[in-house]
């Protein structure tokens, strides 16, 4: 039985009864190389072609920089199929993308041993 509001697409007991990969048209790699946290933003430029439902959902949620993972999230796609999304997206313009800004190296050894010591004292 369908949930109240998604449609014939999701099942309560089945859960997605679209699978992922035919969301992406059977696509595994995106042409854009996105990292997890590199931040997706819409540009105003209408897409031209066909989008799916799952575009115009990544365009709704992409009204302020959002991170890749995060979109993955909302969408209840695996990331490897968002990123096929964005990357549609991003190549007839209708998003921009900027990587990941980190003040410190994200490997900075100092910086993950802090962060080791504080997961260590809420055990």
């Amino acid at each position: 039985m369908a949930a109240a509001g998604d449609g014939p697409w999701l099942d309560d007991a089945a859960g997605r009864l679209v699978r992922p990969y035919t969301v992406s048209n059977g696509r595994t790699r995106p042409s854009t190389a996105l990292d997890l946290m590199s931040q997706v933003m819409v540009t105003g430029a209408t897409p031209l072609g066909y989008l799916g439902p799952e575009h115009t959902q990544v365009l709704d949620l992409c009204r302020a920089p959002v991170p890749v993972a995060e979109v993955a999230a909302h969408l209840k796609l695996p990331v490897a199929v968002t990123k096929v999304l964005l990357a549609d997206l991003l190549d007839c313009g209708a998003l921009t993308t900027k990587p990941p800004a980190f003040h410190h190296s994200p490997t900075d050894r100092a910086l993950l041993e802090a962060v080791l010591d504080g997961l260590r004292r809420q055990l």
